[in-house]
């Protein structure tokens, strides 16, 4: 049977407001276009900070690009409670270890998994270190995402750090397209790959697919 994560993400927040509480979250983002909509429903209910760890990002100046984005939309966006940023540390190598064997892995299986896994992990691991109430990931936004995949790496977590996973998938409820306007609003860059060597490579081969494919229609 499929959960339904926003609604058990709108429950969590009707009980929390019932009981008058603004409760301290940790949030994971991956990027200022998947944040965008995020932050903007999420900040009336909880005080976030915003944790940008993604040392799966290539090459180091699109890490840059990046990290600069989402402090600019913090920095921009009027926000009920204003975030607090807090980039995480940069070490490729991590990724790349974590990656070994899955090197060929489709985009989107197996590996992506597993990059899903280390930065929740490190997420989990800090919102328990800085006793935050919840902690979540903006990757669940985006169609591409496996959102049961990353709530039931979330819920495995929980158990062994001991802070509360906020279940949630905000592409719904038109949270994907919230995020596409907000991207215009805020004349955000919005990448077209996930983030890694592997999936830039793979967007590179689709784009000449694609080149080929009209070259072939116009002959």
């Amino acid at each position: 049977m499929n959960r339904n994560y926003q609604k058990e993400l709108e429950k969590i927040i009707e009980e929390n407001q019932k009981q008058g509480k603004i409760p301290r979250l940790f949030l994971h983002s991956c990027c200022a276009p998947c944040s965008s909509y995020v932050l903007e429903y999420l900040s009336r209910y909880f005080e976030i900070t915003d944790f940008f760890y993604n040392p799966n990002i290539f090459p180091r100046e699109e890490y840059e690009k990046r990290t600069e984005e989402l402090k600019r939309l913090i920095e921009e966006m009027p926000l009920v409670h204003k975030p607090v940023f807090v980039e995480g540390r940069y070490c490729p190598e991590e990724f790349f270890e974590m990656a070994k064997g899955l090197e060929q892995a489709p985009e989107g299986g197996e590996r992506c998994f597993h990059c899903y896994r280390m930065r929740l992990e490190e997420t989990a691991r800090m919102a328990a270190e800085g006793g935050y109430d919840y902690f979540a990931t903006t990757l669940t936004i985006s169609p591409l995402k496996n959102a049961g995949k990353l709530n039931e790496i979330g819920e495995e977590l929980e158990k062994i750090y001991h802070v509360k996973h906020l279940p949630s998938d905000f592409k719904k409820k038109n949270g994907y397209k919230r995020s596409t306007e907000l991207s215009g609003e805020y004349h955000l860059y919005r990448q077209d790959y996930c983030g890694c060597v592997f999936s830039r490579q793979e967007r590179e081969r689709q784009k000449q697919e694609q080149k080929e494919k009209l070259l072939r229609s116009t002959l």
